[in-house]
């Protein structure tokens, strides 16, 4: 039996198993940051992007906890310029809320909306998006996963 020459030199792709995978927890305190250079660090590592077992199919990303919120800082005139938009599913059922607005009501939809959007739009997006936890207060539950400080 004989191989051709590109038969010899084909090499593998490389694929990340489960057990290849090791997620860590870590933890960043939102207090003064800039919203969209957060939302991208914290997009980069849930896709895992900075180890060098990424696959852009598979989850290999690590979990994050946000403590602060509603400390976080945004610039320009955004405060009054930028609208957030929700649809009920029902005709008429368009509402928009301005920063400020949302700000005061669920200041942790405003990274949330953020990060999503740094995400696939897809089953893979919503699944690492479940894997963000964030909080307005200084504390979190998840002392237990003994998170490790992420510095942006």
């Amino acid at each position: 039996m004989t191989l051709l020459k590109w038969e010899i030199l084909a090499l593998k792709t490389y694929s990340p198993t489960p057990k290849d995978i090791d997620q860590k927890w870590y933890i960043v305190d939102a207090e003064g940051l800039i919203l969209g250079r957060l939302a991208s660090k914290i997009a980069q590592v849930l896709r895992g992007k900075q180890k060098p077992i990424w696959a852009p199919h598979a989850d290999v990303g690590d979990y994050i906890v946000v403590v602060n919120a509603d400390k976080i800082r945004i610039t320009g005139k955004k405060a009054e310029q930028k609208l957030y938009w929700r649809f009920s599913g029902y005709p008429g059922g368009l509402k928009s809320a301005t920063y400020n607005v949302v700000m005061q009501t669920k200041p942790e939809e405003i990274l949330r909306e953020a990060v999503k959007g740094m995400l696939p739009h897809n089953r893979l997006g919503r699944k690492l998006l479940k894997k963000l936890k964030i909080y307005t207060a200084g504390e979190h539950p998840h002392q237990a996963q003994t998170p490790e400080p992420l510095h942006v």
